[in-house]
């Protein structure tokens, strides 16, 4: 199962580069259905849709949820660069995802961003968030093997801006 996750979150991290290559921020996300198949991708689309919620795990929370029934979504998996923030624990949580994997925490961001006006960082790890919830939502991640890999395509990105 490791080797699956490895494989869709190397994925997410394409995705990002794709994002940054688009001029948004470089985070990447993807949905996984019970299958094993990839249903969806998406990334960052805030700065390019001027959306303050354009996160990649919410926008497509957003789109799988009109897409897909709620309680198909609760067999999906999502997986992400780094841990979702408190606003995209949310939409995943409100859209019924079951399972959400991750490459990098949400403190390796806050490391990486700093003070960052465009990505002023919550120290709040979604499991925290997930746990006040009603729903056992399964969370997987770190996998500090790829957190050099997913920090990579930050490089420069926070200091140029």
């Amino acid at each position: 199962m490791k080797d699956n996750h490895v494989r869709y979150l190397r994925r997410c991290i394409e995705i990002s580069r794709l994002a940054r290559e688009h001029g948004n921020t470089p985070f990447g996300a993807l949905l996984v259905g019970p299958d094993g198949s990839v249903l969806m991708e998406q990334e960052n689309v805030e700065i390019t849709e001027r959306r303050c919620t354009g996160h990649a795990e919410a926008a497509l929370m957003e789109r799988a949820s009109r897409q897909f029934e709620h309680s198909f979504l609760w067999s999906c998996t999502l997986y992400t660069t780094f841990e979702p923030c408190a606003m995209c624990a949310g939409a995943i949580y409100w859209g019924n995802v079951g399972q959400v994997v991750y490459a990098a925490s949400e403190s390796s961001l806050l490391t990486l961003t700093g003070s960052h006006e465009q990505n002023p960082t919550l120290d709040l790890p979604c499991r925290s968030i997930f746990a006040k919830g009603q729903k056992p939502i399964e969370v997987i991640g770190p996998f500090p093997d790829l957190e050099a890999e997913t920090i990579a395509v930050h490089e420069g990105y926070w200091s140029q801006k």
